[in-house]
């Protein structure tokens, strides 16, 4: 079997290298020139543990290789990403772009599988255009959503053995798409149609989002209060029936979010949990940059000079270089407009940033008058207390 994957980011490479592993061959599209060459020379461009090994695997045998345009195949799998615009209204148009790239390549039999993270309706949205734009291949290609559940940093194991949720627009294309994925998925495969398989990937992390907002509300509750979060939570967490997350500077990546808000704009009057958790967890982010502002403002009170801010983290988890809707990148960029002191920026997983002049982590926390604790990366956890530094810990570093 041969399979395109239009998109080459966090999901899409290591989909199509896993997919590659297991004897598909897999012609990988993406935009970036930069991006199809570093994969052709088995290489990566992002953090991701086990996947150098996977793609350099695969290159050298010839089962991925990397191009800007797709071409003919058997399956189609759209991987791109869906943002949303600045009114929270999810948008599709990298979607539609991919499908209207692949258009000219489809032929009878053909697989086409929507993985991005869509609002409800896009599947069928998608296939009415191909039926519009190729209306001699209705009722003769087979059309499936399949979202992704993988956790950043253990994506490969994921890939493999997650169980998967698989939506076609009618019987028959659930059943091909289940064919597809069961050459490369070792976890259990659950037919549905296509809204319901769109609809429970943002149910998914619209649940997190809703209990990590519980989380992050409970922390600055407990900061009012003078208590100590971390304790309260764990202590709490003994009850047989209680699980409450760890709270953290808000919440960022590009699912938990993000596809909330695909729920809340389509369904607005049914989905006040959903909104008000997603808006908790925007706010928390605030507050961490306010709490850190207001600091450096009692630090230069008391010692009638600015203090230097180290601001520990840019990922929007630990141990990854994801910086998508990063609540510690708002954070920092917050703190470095907003006050007069000198910011030390840390991230050890990114080597350059546009924005941000990167210092080694130990450097900083040395340099650093105000240590903000944004992300909790390993490296961070190893570094010894020391009693003249100001620490504002929102992740779990000094727990």
């Amino acid at each position: 079997m041969k399979a395109v994957f239009m998109g080459l980011g966090y999901i899409g490479l290591p989909t199509a290298a896993v997919a590659a592993s297991k004897g598909i061959d897999v012609i990988g599209v993406d935009i970036n020139p930069d991006v199809v060459n570093t994969i052709n020379s088995g290489k990566i461009h992002i953090v991701e543990p086990e996947l150098d090994k996977v793609v350099k695997d695969v290159v050298e045998k010839g089962s991925l290789k990397a191009k800007l345009q797709p071409e003919e195949a058997d399956a189609f799998l759209i991987v791109v990403p869906t943002p949303f615009r600045q009114n929270h209204r999810p948008d599709i148009s990298y979607v539609e772009s991919a499908t209207r790239a692949v258009l000219p390549y489809l032929k009878e039999n053909d697989l086409y599988i929507i993985e991005s993270t869509s609002p409800v309706h896009t599947t069928e949205k998608m296939a009415d255009l191909i039926w519009k734009e190729r209306p001699e291949l209705k009722g003769k290609i087979y059309i499936a959503y399949c979202p992704e559940r993988v956790l950043p940093g253990n994506v490969i194991y994921e890939l493999e053995h997650n169980d998967r949720v698989i939506g076609g627009i009618n019987t028959e294309s659930t059943e091909k798409a289940t064919v597809f994925y069961q050459q490369f998925v070792k976890g259990k495969l659950h037919p549905t149609n296509s809204r319901t398989a769109e609809m429970c990937k943002l149910t998914e992390n619209s649940s997190r989002d809703v209990q990590i907002a519980f989380a992050n509300e409970l922390s600055m509750i407990a900061e009012k209060a003078n208590i100590n979060v971390w304790e309260l939570i764990e202590l709490a967490n003994k009850h047989p029936r209680v699980n409450i997350l760890q709270p953290g500077c808000g919440v960022g990546g590009h699912c938990i979010a993000v596809d909330p808000w695909f729920i809340v704009s389509d369904y607005t009057e049914q989905a006040q949990i959903i909104k008000r958790a997603r808006e908790t967890n925007d706010y928390k982010s605030d507050w961490c940059a306010n709490k850190v502002l207001e600091a450096a403002v009692e630090f230069e009170k008391k010692y009638d000079r600015e203090p230097v801010i180290a601001c520990m983290g840019l990922a929007f988890k630990p141990d990854i270089d994801d910086l998508r809707e990063s609540p510690a990148k708002y954070i920092t960029s917050r703190v470095v407009a907003e006050s007069n002191a000198e910011v030390l920026v840390v991230e050890p997983n990114v080597h350059t940033h546009t924005t941000f002049a990167l210092m080694d982590y130990k450097e900083a926390y040395t340099k650093a008058d105000i240590v903000a604790w944004l992300v909790r990366h390993k490296p961070f956890l190893a570094i010894a207390k020391e009693e003249n530094k100001i620490e504002l810990d929102f992740c779990g570093v000094r727990k």
